[in-house]
């Protein structure tokens, strides 16, 4: 796992620093959103578990962690004013206005290895990530 890979898994954390999430860096790039084919395949699966056509994979950024923000991901089938939605490899992916430009370039894939399971994300707007691998820094 690179310094701007984490994955995405729910933790616990102790004290976090406060982050402004209404200071999202606004020199992110205008990029959307990537999932690769493998991530791909494994959302529709877990769709197609939860057995309704109204889902799609909501992708977020909250404060928390161990390095001030963490990701978040989650079916979900509101509609939020100013959302992204995206339709990577025929997936339905939503991003809030406010999560957008953290996840810009972002590229979410999944691994399942002896070693590891679960959704993970290249961010090329994270400077820093923390030892645990689940939170980072804008």
């Amino acid at each position: 796992m690179t310094s701007t890979e984490t994955q995405a898994t729910p933790t616990a954390t102790a004290t976090a620093p406060l982050v402004d999430l209404t200071a999202a860096p606004a020199d992110a790039p205008a990029k959307e959103v990537q999932l690769t084919e493998t991530a791909a395949v494994k959302v529709r699966a877990l769709l197609e578990q939860e057995g309704r056509d109204d889902l799609r994979l909501r992708i977020a950024v909250q404060p928390g962690g161990c390095a001030g923000l963490q990701y978040q991901l989650f079916f979900d089938e509101r509609s939020l004013d100013g959302d992204v939605e995206l339709q990577p490899h025929g997936v339905p992916v939503v991003v809030d206005r406010m999560s957008a430009p953290y996840l810009s370039g972002a590229t979410i894939d999944f691994t399942d290895t002896i070693e590891q399971q679960g959704f993970t994300i290249d961010n090329p707007n994270a400077s820093s990530g923390c030892a645990c691998g689940n939170s980072f820094c804008g």
